[in-house]
């Protein structure tokens, strides 16, 4: 299953929790991608955050997943999980053929 995990944090980074949060958080973030929980992630344009694809079997274990980084555990990050699949509408589209 797919699940958007929407994190948004109330500010920025301060260099101070940069350097205290960044050297775990982004191996941690990595292990994800190459164990194949996290298909892609971006930086949020709209207010200090991130959005990640995730690939799981359910939101609980999305937010299990989320819930151990760093930045989520200290709750600089919070997170809103998303569940999505096909368009399944699409369907209407090729029905009869």
């Amino acid at each position: 299953m797919k699940v958007f995990a929407i994190g948004s944090g109330k500010a920025p980074l301060t260099p101070e929790l940069r350097q205290q949060y960044m050297p775990s958080e982004v191996p941690a973030t990595l292990r994800l991608y190459l164990d194949g929980k996290m298909e892609q992630f971006w930086f949020r344009g709209d207010t200090p955050g991130v959005v990640f694809l995730m690939s799981v079997e359910s939101v609980d274990e999305a937010r299990e997943v989320i819930g151990a980084l760093p930045l989520a555990s200290a709750g600089i990050l919070n997170f809103e999980f998303i569940p999505v699949g096909p368009l399944a509408p699409l369907g209407l589209l090729i029905q009869g053929k």
